[in-house]
């Protein structure tokens, strides 16, 4: 947290500058082995852990008897259940990314790096690693004297056991991830009968070594050196925004406890380093606000304990802004200009996603004229006009469709007499004319529309506005 005001400056004000000016941040010299801890916000961290069950199951949910969720690379599709997204719809995925990288934005300027704290998967695949290496190799003193001691037959088995659960996450996570881009139930039998794709090993591969070497060995130098995010969120806080937080106005001058109880002119903090010993980045909280805070309020459940342990009020460190630690009045979310704008943002890429969606449609019709020439005159001294027009399927089934066209009384549409195939995902070219009688032409430029409709749910149509022209 930024410095106190010298107004209000406390006498350990040097103690507390001491301390920041000798604090560093971990470069990975010495491993960092935290301590678990039970709480309510470890709790609500396992249950938003517990979101990314869809990163491994969402490709087995199947749906009309095909995948529910398929991202088809090589056919250019993307199927979620009932839809089907095409190219010509990416510009829905530039709004989906505006609206996740808003609503970052957002929460982050509101509550800090929550994302980083309780969803990224860094963070949560780093968190389920290191319970494992806690079930396995126990707390954290046992696990610094495992690793600095030597090579035995227990360090062997518990190290093996431990890179072998490891190995089986990473490996599930690669699959996991080729199985959103390619049929599922078919990927697992290809790769374990050796008939998949050089490419899909490729990637499952890569995935394992990057998940098995983030996750298990680098962990919080990830946060630390290779996460952009942790700088681009950092300057998203402002006066208001809150955090974990120490509250030093409560906790300083800190000291040891005496016969049980906190001596009389200390704070209420008892320098147990609790907040330190549970932080999977090894900073202390009480240094105020660092980079390497991802958010994981696992130090608020840390020194809640001990605060009920020796009968203080919990909320020695508590989610609260510079503002509140400062004395002053914590402004209302709708007085905040950076939150609402990053609000209004988010609201208008909602906006245009939903409408994406709901205006999707089932075909497309594309037509363009004939430049060269733009019009022929027949022997009969009728005039004739010639198009191409494009039909996009955008299901995943093959139909007919037929095709009208209005403008101008008694003209001839020829070309589509009969039904029209299209293929599904795809554009289906056809070339048609139109001839009018002379006597229903009374401009050099007239206006007709085409349209296109599905015969087998005529519900299903697209139209294209278009011109006929004619000598003056």
């Amino acid at each position: 947290m930024s410095e106190t005001p010298a107004s209000s400056a406390p006498r350990y004000e040097d103690d507390i500058y001491e301390d920041a000016a000798n604090w560093h941040v971990n470069t990975g010299d010495e491993k960092i082995h935290a301590k678990r801890v039970t709480g309510h916000w470890r709790k609500l961290k396992w249950f938003t852990h517990s979101v990314w069950l869809v990163f491994f199951l969402g490709p087995f949910l199947r749906w009309d008897g095909h995948q529910a969720v398929l991202f088809d690379i090589p056919g250019r599709q993307f199927h979620i259940f009932d839809l089907t997204i095409l190219p010509q719809d990416v510009w829905m995925l530039s709004l989906v990314l505006l609206f996740f990288a808003m609503l970052l934005a957002a929460v982050t300027s509101i509550a800090g790096r929550v994302y980083c704290g309780f969803f990224c998967f860094q963070t949560i695949w780093t968190d389920v690693f290191t319970w494992i290496e806690n079930r396995i190799e126990g707390v954290p003193a046992k696990r610094r004297k495992l690793e600095e001691g030597p090579w035995t037959g227990e360090k062997f088995r518990k190290l093996g056991f431990k890179w072998f659960l490891w190995l089986v996450i990473s490996v599930l996570t690669g699959i996991s991830f080729v199985s959103w881009f390619t049929d599922s139930l078919q990927l697992w039998k290809d790769l374990f009968t050796g008939q998949a794709s050089g490419t899909a090993y490729f990637v499952v591969a890569l995935f394992t070594v990057g998940t098995f070497v983030l996750a298990g060995r680098l962990r919080e130098q990830a946060c630390f050196w290779l996460c952009p995010y942790a700088r681009i969120q950092g300057v998203m806080y402002d006066q208001e925004t809150i955090l974990p937080t120490y509250d030093f106005h409560r906790g300083e001058p800190r000291g040891r406890l005496k016969k049980g109880k906190v001596p009389e002119g200390q704070g209420d903090c008892i320098d147990c380093k609790q907040c330190v010993a549970v932080c999977p980045t090894g900073i202390d909280i009480r240094m105020g606000q660092q980079e390497g805070c991802i958010t994981c309020s696992l130090c608020i459940d840390a020194c809640d304990a001990v605060m009920e342990k020796i009968g203080k009020p919990k909320g020695l460190i508590r989610y609260a802004s510079l503002d509140e630690m400062e004395g002053k009045k914590q402004l209302p979310l709708y007085k905040r200009p950076r939150p609402l704008i990053y609000l209004t943002i988010l609201t208008l890429a909602f906006s245009g996603i939903i409408y994406g969606l709901t205006h999707l449609g089932s075909i497309e019709l594309g037509v363009l004229h004939e430049r060269a020439p733009l019009f022929v005159q027949l022997s009969d001294g009728s005039i004739q006009n010639k198009y191409r027009i494009k039909i996009l399927n955008k299901t995943d089934k093959n139909f007919q469709v037929r095709i009208t066209a209005t403008g101008i009384d008694g003209m001839q549409l020829k070309g589509a007499e009969k039904p029209l195939t299209t293929r599904k995902g795809d554009d289906t070219s056809y070339t048609l004319y139109i001839t009018p009688p002379a006597s229903s032409i009374h401009d050099e430029r007239t206006p007709i529309t085409f349209t296109a409709t599905n015969v087998a749910d005529p519900t299903q149509q697209a139209t294209y506005e278009s011109m006929f022209f004619a000598p003056r």
